[in-house]
């Protein structure tokens, strides 16, 4: 079995495959401070929860955009799953030409999430991915990673409301009934759900225009399926576009 890690800033999601079919996944909050043996007692919890052999694992692979945990979850697979793990980062093979300024200041996640939407549904594509920050990823239909747009995520938003304007509210991320708010919170939701719906709606506008015609719009991350419930800028909704961007990964570089 492959044991897929994405360390976001936010969450992790972990998945489990036996060659291309996914068994199950799971999706939890990131701790920095984890270490290599709380992380594999966490992991093999899930496993037997999941009913699968934890020591079956033959291979992990590890995309991170936390650095601090970096060290921690490569020492683990060396520890408890006797394999050296495969990093994506610098030296990975992608099968995808960079062509980014600085190939080495792209996420990680991006590019895994690149590659996976490529691979589904061809190119010229946008993949935006709903996380911490919301990143817009365009990919060429020469299956080239140009570059993109990086934005807060609607939960940054949120709580830099109630942060720094003394008299709101934190508020839950929520679909209002109504975009013409009559009371505080529902004005501050009517704000953040439409606000946010028209900011991706107008990014990927911009882009499908710069890219020159009509391109697939593959939507991935926590909040996904919430936010694009009212749009019809997006054409797929993929939970779990990082963990089959990761398998694809694995098995371009065996």
């Amino acid at each position: 079995m492959l044991l897929a890690l994405d360390v976001g800033n936010t969450n992790t999601v972990i998945g489990v495959f036996d060659d291309k079919a996914l068994l199950t996944h799971w999706r939890l909050s990131t701790r920095r401070e984890g270490t290599r043996d709380e992380y594999a007692m966490l992991i093999r919890g899930l496993f037997d929860f999941a009913g699968l052999a934890f020591q079956g694992v033959s291979a992990v692979i590890i995309s991170s955009v936390v650095p601090p945990l970096q060290g921690p979850l490569e020492e683990m697979a060396r520890q408890y799953f006797g394999v050296e793990p495969m990093v994506v980062g610098p030296g990975i093979k992608t099968g995808m030409p960079i062509l980014y300024e600085s190939p080495r200041d792209v996420g990680a996640d991006r590019i895994v999430n690149a590659v996976a939407a490529f691979e589904a549904y061809g190119g010229p594509c946008i993949v935006v991915d709903f996380g911490t920050a919301t990143t817009f990823d365009a990919i060429s239909v020469r299956g080239e990673y140009l570059g993109g747009a990086i934005c807060p995520g609607i939960g940054i938003s949120s709580e830099a409301l109630f942060q720094h304007a003394a008299k709101l509210p934190r508020v839950d991320i929520t679909r209002p009934k109504v975009i013409i708010g009559k009371n505080t919170v529902g004005s501050m939701q009517a704000g953040l759900f439409f606000g946010y719906l028209s900011l991706v709606e107008g990014i990927v506008a911009r882009m499908r225009a710069e890219l020159g015609g009509r391109a697939a719009v593959v939507a991935t991350g926590g909040l996904a399926e919430l936010l694009l419930t009212e749009s019809t800028a997006v054409d797929h909704v993929d939970p779990l576009l990082t963990l089959t961007g990761l398998r694809i990964l694995f098995e371009r570089n065996q």
